[in-house]
């Protein structure tokens, strides 16, 4: 019995990042670079000559570069990996495939760390972790995100599960570290540079303590890392944006950091990471209000505890300095700090039948981890779930207007196009044009109808441009936010553009009380989703059961509201 529960964590980890990836397929805008990349790579191929203007014609970097270049290093790997797939079925979803093979890189490394966890601290402290891992939201739910922080965490997770303490000889654990170093150098250069920080204090640590030497392990894997990762950022960069050469995250470290432009993005505290960023990728309260400390506080576990956290520590905090804060910025030290719950989870849990205190807390244990994977999968993933209306009116306005006119010219707004917008969503240009010769009225003579419809997607940011009156009247659709609405009909100087559908997206949540009825459609429609329409009853059920006789009648529901418009020129 205790095998087969085992197995099922180890089978939840990468189950449940698929099934955020199917609830949740679309992505934002912070993770749009990687997504156009890989479209465009997997689309148009990648050319042996002209490449500066094959790129500008084709691939969506040259159009809208951003502030600053970002590596095509993690694209390259994903539309590579992809392509057999691609080629055994054609019609497969491309952005559904490279984000799961994403996704299934970052669970196999939290499960490789996990068999570390078991073999320096035990199966107990190893079952601790995957529940508490299994539990959180972030980290499952962005697994699969094309953020580059998540491309460099399944790297870094690799590497610090290399570094934990287990039992083996010295020149052992040696090779290992300078692996680990190896890795964590790796991903510093190519996708994040504040691994840098996270590398340095690893480095320093394990010299302190005895563990690697500077001739043997920090020096070689230094100098080789560095010469592995400049070599393919520089050699695979500077192609794609055919600028010679390019170190895409120096660049962007000189924007952020030393030009101090990531202040714009907006400023923190300096303890934010400590009391705001961590409690919500821990997720679950008992891991960091007991767990944690009781495992830096217990004597017989303080050594192991420090031992994994404390390089983790140092580096979020030498990162406070940085004024711009993000939670993904340190998730690298979740895997660490989740051990260290893991530990004294796992202390608590032997010692249950010992005190009255230890059994309470077991107790309660239990409790938050069903809470908190109860509140990461039905209330925060289907809230996360409609943060997308860009990509549904999108799909709702090819399913409304695609083959109903030769060439369809539509405006995507910035909500739209931040909401998950991407080229994988685009019509493809049609082999042949859309050909339609109606029949007789009395139905006697068959209509025809060949070909399909050219669609072309304006972005045009310019608000000088789109006040003139020539732009919106080669315009058929539009997607734009509601208060952008009346604005087109004034732009456009012309009156006869109708809203044809709304698309609603996430307003915060709503408690229901007892009695009171749900109202809200997003967990349904995740339901349907998954299950299809027969799921819908199953859940309605179980949710009155779980009214009913657990919550006394409360509920949370995912509120929401309109976002984008669906306008058609009348013409």
């Amino acid at each position: 019995m205790a095998r087969v529960f085992g197995y099922f964590l180890l089978g939840s980890i990468p189950a449940l990042i698929l099934l955020h990836l199917l609830v949740s397929p679309y992505t934002k805008v912070e993770e749009s670079f990687h997504v156009q990349a890989i479209h465009d790579i997997l689309t148009y191929g990648i050319p042996s000559e002209n490449a500066t203007a094959f790129f500008r014609k084709n691939y969506d970097h040259f159009s809208f570069p951003g502030a600053v270049p970002r590596t095509f290093v993690g694209a390259l790997v994903l539309s590579g990996i992809s392509r057999p797939f691609i080629w055994l079925n054609e019609n497969v979803d491309k952005q559904f495939l490279a984000r799961g093979l994403l996704g299934l890189f970052n669970a196999y490394a939290l499960l490789t760390y996990s068999s570390g966890v078991r073999r320096a601290f035990g199966k107990t402290a190893a079952t601790w972790y995957l529940l508490f891992q299994a539990s959180q939201f972030h980290v499952i739910y962005y697994a699969s995100r094309t953020l580059s922080n998540m491309f460099a965490f399944g790297i870094t997770t690799l590497a610090l599960g290399y570094l934990l303490p287990e039992p083996i000889p010295l020149e052992q654990y040696r090779k290992r570290a300078r692996l680990a170093l190896y890795l964590l150098t790796i991903a510093g250069i190519i996708f994040r540079s504040e691994i840098a920080i996270l590398l340095g204090v690893q480095t320093i640590f394990l010299f302190l303590t005895g563990r690697i030497r500077i001739r043997q392990e920090i020096i070689p894997a230094g100098v080789c890392g560095l010469l592995i990762g400049l070599t393919i950022t520089v050699g695979i960069d500077s192609f794609f944006w055919q600028q010679f050469p390019l170190w895409p995250e120096f660049a962007a470290f000189k924007f952020n950091v030393i030009s101090g432009q990531a202040s714009a993005w907006g400023t923190h505290p300096w303890h934010f990471y400590f009391t705001s960023a961590l409690p919500r990728l821990l997720l679950n309260p008992m891991t960091y209000v007991v767990c944690i400390p009781f495992s830096f506080l217990h004597p017989s576990i303080r050594s192991s505890t420090l031992y994994v956290t404390l390089p983790s520590i140092i580096y979020i905090a030498i990162y406070s300095l940085q004024p711009h804060k993000e939670w993904r910025f340190i998730v690298y030290a979740v895997p660490p700090l989740t051990t260290a719950a893991a530990i004294g989870s796992s202390y608590i849990w032997t010692h249950r039948a010992k005190t009255l205190i230890y059994r309470i807390q077991c107790l309660l244990l239990v409790c938050s981890t069903i809470f908190a994977f109860a509140l990461s999968n039905l209330v925060l993933l289907p809230a996360s779930s409609a943060n997308y209306p860009g990509a549904h009116a999108l799909n709702a306005l090819h399913k409304h207007a695609h083959n109903t006119q030769q060439v369809i010219n539509v405006h995507l707004g910035n909500l739209a196009c931040q909401t998950g917008v991407t080229r994988f969503l685009q019509m493809p240009p049609p082999t042949a044009p859309l050909f339609h010769l109606p029949g007789s009225a009395d139905g006697s003579v068959p209509s025809l109808r060949s070909g399909n419809t050219r669609w072309l997607y304006d972005k045009t940011e310019d608000k000088e441009l789109k006040e003139e009156q020539s732009f919106w009247s080669l315009i058929d659709y539009a997607l734009v936010e509601p208060r952008e609405a009346r604005r087109v009909v004034i732009s456009s100087r012309d009156p006869k553009w109708r809203t044809i559908d709304v698309v609603d997206g996430f307003a915060g949540v709503r408690v229901l009380r007892p009695g009171e009825a749900p109202t809200g459609h997003i967990e349904d429609d995740i339901v349907r989703h998954v299950l299809g329409d027969g799921g819908i009853k199953l859940w309605s059920q179980a949710r009155d059961i779980v009214r009913k006789y657990v919550t006394r009648g409360w509920w949370v529901e995912v509120k929401t509201e309109p976002k984008i418009k669906i306008m058609k020129h009348m013409r």
